[in-house]
């Protein structure tokens, strides 16, 4: 085996362009004057996403030669004074409009902008300002408002066809104090997103005596909090001689991997083209790594959160969430950041400075063995960490794809914030939740991450293999029942790549080139290693199930097509019915032998604890993929040692 030349630094940036770079600030403005010219988008619309319009598998080589000069936007806006949605394809090469499509039904994301101003009218509205007033807070300044998207089967009829959302309420003890701290629970604005009116407030406490909010102690910041702070001494990363990694514009190269850090509005960081160096070629691995939903029902009936299923990607969309970076607080060591260009709904850019981090970290020993002649031989492991951080209202989500030098690959998520909480009464506490503090509970909740993995393994042709371990009976050549063999059973169609994690099998998924042969003879592959899977637990009839049937399944296999990108439908805001993966997949279309997508479902089962408050400890949760028969062997054999790294 033959290492590619080991870079010594960061390369500063070339200027030079890809196809698949993600949208500039220039051609986000480029696209909303295009589509205020030619299709009379004016003050009244909104855009909801304007992205790069990737190229296909089949375009993108000639792009990369110069062969074709093409480069595409899509963008979504819609008409707030009528509610209709349009989807347009627009050239950034030839200036024009090529596609406009109306979206009949269809809503689309929410934005950020109208989070912010349902929250200020709202803030203003003089009947929220009476309910709160009669709860005894009178202080507006210290209120927030916190709009979620509807379910169409929760809409009221009376609301149907509108732009609609729905809000809690909460409020701060201070002006430095935690926002979501005190939820003024049985309080729910209901309001309409397009003419941002306030529709309907539902009030419990109507009718009644308020109950008095309880005593809780939700602070975290250190003048807040009711404890002196711990002694901890400095912990330093120092990489005197600079870091191992070279970053070419967006074209990133380490230890033998290669690959492009994209970004867009929907579904933040990107990897794509990712491939390893090996025997003196560019091996592809995968074509493009992403995280293409995240499904959150909350587990509790009760009026204040039975409507609470959040979808984290297609109602609001990592990339508008994501937030900058700090050097030595979010990532430690020698960094190297790139900013984000997303925009507002008015098509306007917005530069997110530091979104993404670059770094590599040290994680333990990657092989050793003491020898009685030899010695010991140990070689340490460093990963290459890609990195950022997104901030959805109360929670955080802190994404890690990383790279290993011995092929393997990490994505690692971490989720912390601020748990969703609401008060009761004395002795009234709900079975679907925790108590956290004084008459407050917390209530179960999951997290459904859809990763869209779409590996190319040596090539686009691909072969999807379920791999369990199984035991040998007992007898014959086994009579003390030690044997263990695996049994690898390809997945041939769209219905038999609907697959559920099994622990009884140890069952995992291996994409396999069946069309080369490693240096021994057989086919390479990379496995699907998976963790944090678990079941649904809804009934199939429930209306959160039926917007996201994805999730009934671990792993779904599909034929690879371009306009094919989200397991839960383009538009889940507002949905009624699961558009992605169910429909695709009722095709049953073939999947041997040709170019496949994984669709892995993960994440937290998260039943609540009084240490997750006032803010969360990370709970953490990974996958991984492997290479499984890609190397003839150890491919991290050409590490070399690090005496002095390891001397005292």
């Amino acid at each position: 085996m033959t290492s590619s030349p080991e870079p010594t630094g960061i390369v500063a940036d070339t200027g030079r362009s890809h196809p698949l770079d993600p949208l500039t600030a220039g051609e986000i403005q480029q696209v909303a004057a295009i589509l205020r010219r030619e299709r009379d988008v004016g003050a009244n619309w909104r855009f909801a996403s304007i992205e790069l319009r990737e190229p296909g598998k089949d375009a993108l080589p000639a792009l990369e030669a110069g062969e074709l000069t093409r480069r595409e936007a899509l963008a979504v806006c819609w008409d707030r004074e009528g509610g209709q949605a349009w989807r347009a394809v627009v050239s950034l090469t030839g200036g024009v409009v090529t596609s406009w499509e109306h979206l009949s039904g269809q809503h689309p994301n929410m934005t950020v902008d109208e989070w912010h101003e349902c929250d200020e009218m709202l803030r203003a509205h003089p009947a929220l300002a009476k309910a709160l007033a009669r709860r005894g807070i009178t202080d507006m300044s210290l209120v927030l408002t916190d709009v979620w998207a509807y379910g169409a089967a929760l809409v009221p009829e009376r609301y149907r066809g509108l732009r609609l959302g729905w809000s809690d309420v909460w409020y701060r003890d201070s002006e430095q104090g935690n926002p979501y701290a005190h939820h003024v629970t049985g309080l729910h604005p209901i309001v309409d997103l397009n003419s941002m009116a306030l529709l309907e407030l539902e009030d419990t406490l109507a009718d009644g005596a308020p109950d008095g909010q309880p005593a809780v102690m939700g602070e975290y910041l250190p003048p807040l909090i009711p404890v002196p702070l711990r002694q901890v001494k400095p912990l330093t990363v120092s990489q005197p001689e600079g870091v191992s990694f070279i970053l070419d514009g967006r074209l990133l190269s380490w230890q033998n991997w290669q690959l492009r850090v994209g970004f867009n509005q929907r579904e933040g960081l990107i990897l794509h083209q990712v491939g390893f160096h090996d025997t003196g070629r560019l091996r592809p691995v995968a074509h493009r790594l992403s995280f293409a939903e995240m499904i959150v029902p909350y587990r509790d009936p009760s009026p204040d959160h039975y409507r609470r299923t959040a979808f984290d990607i297609g109602e609001w969309g990592l990339g508008f969430m994501t937030t900058s970076l700090e050097l030595g607080c979010d990532c430690l060591g020698e960094i190297t950041y790139l900013d984000a260009v997303v925009h507002d709904s008015h098509g306007e850019p917005r530069t997110i400075t530091n979104a993404i981090c670059i770094h590599e970290e040290d994680s333990g020993v990657l092989w050793k063995h003491v020898d009685q002649t030899a010695g010991a031989e140990v070689r340490r492991s460093r990963r290459l960490v890609i990195s950022f951080h997104v901030t959805v209202a109360n929670y955080e989500y802190l994404v890690y794809w990383r790279f290993y030098q011995d092929g393997n690959i990490e994505c690692e998520v971490r989720a912390t914030g601020i748990m969703v909480t609401s008060h009761f009464t004395e002795g009234g506490q709900p079975p679907y939740g925790t108590l956290v503090d004084q008459r407050t509970y917390a209530p179960f909740h999951q997290h459904f991450i859809v990763a869209r993995l779409d590996l190319d393994v040596d090539g686009p042709d691909n072969t999807v293999y379920v791999t369990e371990s199984v035991p040998s009976a007992v007898g014959g050549d086994d009579p003390y029942g030690l044997g263990l063999v695996v049994r690898d059973t390809p997945l041939r169609t769209e219905a038999e790549g609907r697959q559920d994690y099994d622990w009884g099998t140890q069952r995992g998924w291996k994409v396999v080139n069946g069309n080369v042969r490693n240096g021994l003879g057989t086919p390479p592959g990379y496995k699907l290693v998976p963790s944090g899977a678990f079941p649904p637990l809804l009934d199939r009839s429930s209306p959160a199930y039926q917007r996201a049937e994805v999730i009934g399944h671990t792993v779904w296999v599909t034929p690879y097509r371009q306009d094919e990108r989200w397991p839960c439908g383009e538009f889940p805001n507002l949905s009624e019915t699961d558009r992605g993966l169910p429909a695709w997949t009722a095709q049953n279309r073939p999947i041997e032998n040709t170019d496949v997508v994984l669709w892995y479902v993960f994440g937290i089962h998260h039943i609540t604890r009084p240490e997750d408050w006032p803010v969360m400890p990370v709970d953490i949760v990974s996958f991984w993929l492997k290479p499984s028969g890609f190397f003839g062997r150890n491919p991290a054999l050409d590490v070399p040692p690090s005496a002095a790294e390891c001397s005292h």
